[in-house]
């Protein structure tokens, strides 16, 4: 049997924050997401176009180690990699603004 593909992002999201439902995986991608921007900043300060690949690879190690670790489930990059990465980026924004922890209960809910 095949799974089904979601088809737009209202869709999506509830698939992804219930695929972060611990604080713990969240708070590895906000860790990573922050370290990646840090290290965009620092290309366009220094010229040094290889900050951007370093802030790939810590934001991706962060956020990957807490699916595998905390999670125990598959990134959902692998399946639906840019509205993933538009996930992430309000991910971050609702933890910054203390408004994340609604959306993860609103989520399970609709499970």
């Amino acid at each position: 049997m095949t799974e089904q593909r979601i088809q737009s992002f209202a869709e999506f999201w509830p698939y992804y924050v219930r695929e972060h439902s611990t604080s713990g995986c969240r708070v590895l991608h906000f860790i990573g997401s922050s370290l990646g921007l840090c290290c965009l900043l620092a290309a366009f300060l220094t010229g040094n176009w290889w900050y951007i690949l370093l802030g790939l690879v810590i934001g991706y190690g962060f956020a990957w180690t807490g699916h595998f670790f905390i999670e125990h489930n598959k990134p959902a990059t692998f399946q639906y990699p840019l509205w993933s990465f538009l996930s992430d980026w309000k991910m971050w924004g609702l933890m910054l603004t203390g408004r994340m922890r609604p959306e993860v209960e609103r989520a399970l809910r609709m499970a």
